[in-house]
């Protein structure tokens, strides 16, 4: 009796002595499985079919995320591929949720990227930034709400269907830079091409929708009309053809009309009496160079 004691003893000891080993084996197992896994591969070289990798995974992780910017122009307008419209796309910009903000973290982190810890640490309540070291680009991630020259709430307008911000909200993101560039003209000329303007966002413009905006506020209201009237005036260098060109030119006139016949909030009308007088937009500071923030003193990657 005493040996078969002394046996289950040893037996046990070791069973405690293996232990350790076999579960530091499973973990190392799990983390190898995790890696090879689609959801951790790196992101692709391409930012067009990278955009539609970070889409396609924050729809299974039941993340609302949209795409804005000139991605979002190129998946959505057909006429960006003109050989006269196209241009080259470097980053990937979004809108998402705030109340999402972690799980988008974690999102990007699984997808091979390097979040840019002291910005996010500061402001990610309202938008995150993620590097693309390999490929020395960035995506930034706004929430609910988009600031540069002008400020835009996108939350409710996130509900709207589709994998992009609506077409009137991604021109509104476009006609709110101030000092506006050729490549955003491009864009701006894609959209009016594809899109009408109406009263609704079911695949047209809805011209409504930004004149309501443009009551509120003065700025965005002088900021969207301004850059509507150098459009206007840019067109013979987009060589559409007579018929593009003029529908365009119809576009821009209709939606300027409806701009100007919303009724304006009282809030509007005392800014407009100060007018340009006083600035009435801010300048959004130059991208920052692409930078690996997990580690200390790494040398900048110039961003494209």
């Amino acid at each position: 009796m005493s040996n078969l004691r002394t046996k289950r003893l040893s037996d046990n000891f070791l069973f405690c002595l293996v232990k350790p080993d076999w579960y530091m084996l499973q973990s190392l197992k799990e983390r190898l499985s995790e890696s090879a896994s689609p959801r951790a591969s790196l992101p692709l070289e391409d930012p067009l079919e990278e955009a539609k990798r970070v889409l396609a995974e924050a729809r299974r992780s039941k993340i609302v995320l949209k795409l804005i910017g000139g991605v979002a122009v190129y998946l959505r307008c057909p006429s960006a591929k003109r050989p006269n419209l196209a241009r080259r796309y470097i980053d990937i910009d979004l809108v998402g949720l705030s109340k999402q903000s972690p799980a988008i973290k974690k999102l990007f982190v699984q997808m091979g990227y390097a979040a840019r810890d002291r910005f996010n640490a500061m402001y990610g309540d309202r938008r995150l930034i993620f590097n693309d070291q390999e490929n020395q680009r960035r995506v930034d991630v706004f929430l609910d709400i988009f600031e540069m020259c002008h400020t835009l709430n996108l939350k409710e307008r996130l509900l709207i269907e589709g994998s992009t911000i609506p077409p009137a909200d991604i021109l509104a993101t476009k006609l709110q830079i101030v000092q506006i560039d050729p490549k955003d003209y491009k864009d701006l000329v894609a959209i009016l091409l594809d899109h009408e303007v109406g009263s609704s966002d079911d695949g047209m413009i809805n011209g409504k929708y930004l004149a309501k905006v443009c009551s509120a506020d003065w700025g965005i209201y002088k900021t969207i009309t301004m850059n509507l009237g150098r459009l206007a005036g840019l067109m013979s260098d987009f060589q559409l053809g007579e018929d593009d060109g003029r529908m365009v030119e119809a576009r821009i006139k209709n939606l300027g009309k409806m701009i100007e016949d919303e009724p304006k909030s009282l809030k509007w009308r005392m800014r407009a009496k100060i007018g340009e007088r006083v600035v009435w937009y801010r300048l959004p500071e130059a991208d920052k160079e692409v930078v690996d923030s997990r580690m200390p003193g790494s040398e900048p990657v110039k961003h494209g």
